[in-house]
């Protein structure tokens, strides 16, 4: 499955229009994808296999590594006690409300070293890895604070600096407002955009910027402010847009250029046709509206029929999305969103590129790209967004290397401190 074509996100019919090749073969030379095509033809070009090219057999099927572009990996504890609640009737927000959901992650990770978050972080992302996904962005916003926040972006180089998976790092610092400052929300806005940017780009411990754009949490105009701010710090943008409630956040992330906007269970119409007519990346996360225990989805073939270009990631985190598993989401794709097979392939590869700026250089089998490679044992392709709950990946390569497969790994281990 190579999904060779434009190097840019793909829309409209063009989703669902993917390469399937038999027998065929990848040729690697380093770190990048040299040729893709008939197993016999490039043994002929490559003349005597038995000098200088290692050959590798895989049973099953090929994809481009998958990149998951929406994840918070840098956190403490599990939130048990908000499962609980909501099993018990309790809402996103009263669970808020009351001290719950981002809230406790960010009392955890305040109180939490360095060192364990990293232990920790390595091992979720090593996890991440083992089921696919060769490129994942990660996100801080468990701080709200200018220590806690460059904390967990300092996790996230150290993290990356000994990963086989490329890490993207992103400034969340916007994702609550912190409780000691509720009463004074202007002033957390100023913190994040006159302390917190300004050193984030300083130390160029972040690629772009995430604002929670959400009437509960922060309103389209302190959004603006912030992502203004970012962009003059040389950041990229991104937005978690409509998650909840419709408020012009989708909108706002065109305006401004974004990279993506991300959740959209409630966009507009409006924030639909604005989309469909852009750059930005609508990514979508069903596995969060399902551990939720709502009905409500994002309106992806709205969103494709209009022209948007769509990617789906995990958004793992310990509230709301507790799965490390791509090809589960690409399952709920179909399920839960009405996506072809086809379209979540590209979902999790050309498009998630996209979503992250990397389209140029990842999410293709194709000459010249990064050789991120991805086995699944299955016999038809579109398996992979299919059997559900079970990982299938056989094999991962990064930059043309065979990553070893650790062990599962995503709570608190015996050698972590709580």
């Amino acid at each position: 499955m190579t999904c060779r074509g434009p190097a840019r996100a793909r829309r409209g019919r063009e989703l669902a229009e993917l390469e399937v090749l038999r027998d065929a073969a990848v040729l690697i030379d380093g770190e990048r994808i040299a040729a893709v095509g008939p197993y016999n033809d490039l043994r002929r070009a490559t003349g005597n296999v038995e000098r200088g090219v290692d050959v590798v057999e895989v049973t099953g099927v090929l994809f481009p590594g998958f990149v998951d572009c929406h994840t918070h990996a840098v956190f403490g504890a599990p939130r048990l006690d908000d499962h609980e609640r909501r099993a018990l009737g309790e809402d996103y927000k009263t669970i808020a409300a009351r001290g719950g959901g981002i809230l406790q992650s960010v009392r955890d990770v305040r109180e939490r070293r360095e060192d364990d978050l990293v232990a920790l972080t390595r091992a979720r992302v090593a996890t991440l890895l083992a089921h696919g996904s060769t490129t994942i962005e990660v996100k801080s916003g468990y701080g709200l604070d200018a220590a806690n926040e460059l904390k967990q972006l300092r996790v996230i180089r150290a993290v990356a600096t000994g990963a086989r998976a490329t890490l993207v790092p992103t400034f969340l610092g916007a994702h609550e407002v912190p409780p000691e400052l509720r009463p004074r929300r202007a002033d957390y806005v100023r913190l994040v955009c006159d302390e917190m940017l300004p050193t984030v780009a300083l130390e160029r411990l972040a690629v772009a910027c995430d604002v929670f754009c959400e009437p509960s949490v922060f309103t389209v105009s302190e959004a603006r402010l912030i992502l203004e701010a970012a962009r003059r710090h040389g950041l990229a943008l991104k937005l978690h847009a409509d998650e909840l409630d419709g408020s012009g956040g989708a909108e706002l992330g065109v305006s401004l250029g974004a990279l993506s906007v991300d959740h959209l269970a409630g966009i507009s119409h409006a924030g639909i046709k604005a989309v469909a007519a852009s750059e930005t990346v609508a990514v979508l996360l069903p596995a969060t509206m399902v551990f939720l225990g709502t009905r409500r989805q994002a309106p992806a073939r709205q969103l494709v029929e209009a022209g948007a270009a769509v990617a789906l990631a995990t958004d793992f985190n310990p509230g709301s999305s507790p799965t490390v598993s791509l090809p589960l989401v690409m399952v709920l794709g179909v399920s839960q969103l009405g996506l072809r097979h086809a379209e979540v392939v590209t979902a999790v590869t050309v498009n998630a590129a996209a979503a992250l700026g990397l389209a140029r250089d990842r999410g293709q089998l194709a000459q010249g790209f990064r050789a991120d490679l991805v086995s699944v044992g299955v016999s038809d392709w579109r398996e992979v967004a299919y059997w559900m709950g079970e990982n299938l990946v056989t094999a991962v390569w990064t930059g043309g290397s065979a990553c070893p497969t650790p062990p599962a790994f995503v709570s608190l281990g015996p050698y972590v401190q709580a």
